[in-house]
């Protein structure tokens, strides 16, 4: 990917002087987000960058505003150079993209136009995750026509797949001769869709059995980065559960673990060395009704000679046409 010395906001407080986290007991959302100093995404031809974003939901009023402008790169038009300058783009699909299918849901089932699929291309992601509550909303054949889709534009999926075994692997990239394996699971979403032997489906999480997972490729890669659908909505402090959840997998041998679901910007800390984001909030959203879930979080994280080097969060909002932004270019 082309870099183009982007200057965007750094927000977040510096920890140990290379990362940024909320450690406090009395833990707030500014604890998290907050300051008004400045960066570029580094240039530097041996540092590797990857961004990670929260939930896109590309349906329902994002839908709608899409297809009233004609523009189904819309949601990502202020912010896709950005968001393409990384080495590795990642986020939470958040319901499939299909024309196929038959609601099997509720009021709140989500299905994407497949037309939207120019937006996430725009925005060069690598690896979406399929592993969360909404995917399954219109049946089996609307999730395997998204899988086909994303597969036939070169993205990645994971934490879901045509059978167990698609569903469980990792995806692993080399990047600048580093070696990243990206594991997904939802802890939430009817269990009958989850993939089992032949039969499609996500990923879903076990403790036991995702540590086994990672353990597999411990010494197999330099990095092991888990994406997870998890936790409350609306709520900013990670649930007994979460915690307990990244106590384990950390164990296992996990570097990194990015957090969705809350729809709200949630606390950050380190366990046992590994960086736990609980939650990235909303990236792409039609939840107006607050500031809180008009904002996500964008994390920027920086590997060089193989070790993790820098986490930066960069607080994005989602303006009156749900378009996704810096905080910075408003």
């Amino acid at each position: 990917m082309k870099t183009i010395g982007f200057i965007i906001l750094i927000i977040g407080t510096i920890f140990g002087g290379l990362f940024l986290y909320s450690q406090n007991s009395d833990w707030n959302y500014k604890n998290i987000i907050d300051g008004d100093g400045v960066i570029e995404m580094n240039d530097d031809a041996e540092t590797i960058t990857m961004i990670f974003v929260g939930d896109i939901m590309l349906s329902r009023a994002v839908g709608a505003k899409m297809e009233e402008k004609q523009d189904w790169t819309w949601p990502f038009a202020k912010i896709a150079p950005w968001l393409a300058d990384a080495d590795i783009t990642f986020g939470n699909l958040e319901g499939p993209i299909s024309d196929e299918g038959i609601n099997v849901g509720s009021i709140y089932s989500f299905r994407a136009d497949p037309k939207s699929i120019d937006g996430l291309m725009l925005a060069d992601f690598n690896i979406l995750s399929v592993a969360n509550n909404h995917m399954g909303d219109w049946g089996s054949a609307a999730f395997e026509d998204t899988l086909n889709t994303l597969s036939n534009y070169d993205i990645d999926y994971i934490g879901g797949g045509f059978s167990q075994n698609d569903a469980y692997s990792p995806v692993i990239k080399n990047v600048k001769n580093t070696k990243f394996c990206f594991f997904a699971y939802t802890d939430l979403g009817p269990r009958s869709f989850e993939a089992s032997g032949d039969k499609s489906g996500m990923a879903f999480l076990d403790i036991e059995d995702a540590s086994k997972d990672i353990e597999k490729y411990n010494d197999k890669c330099d990095f092991i980065i888990i994406s997870l659908h998890f936790g409350e909505e609306y709520k900013e402090k990670a649930s007994a559960r979460q915690k307990a959840i990244a106590t384990g997998l950390s164990a296992a041998g996990a570097d990194l673990i990015i957090g969705h679901h809350p729809h709200v910007i949630s606390e950050a800390e380190i366990i046992g060395g590994t960086n736990v984001f609980y939650s990235l909030g909303n990236f792409i959203f039609d939840q107006m009704f607050s500031e809180k879930t008009r904002k996500g979080m964008a994390l920027v994280v920086e590997f060089k000679n193989k070790k993790l080097v820098n986490l930066i969060p960069h607080e994005i909002y989602i303006n009156d046409e749900y378009q996704a932004e810096l905080l910075s270019s408003q």
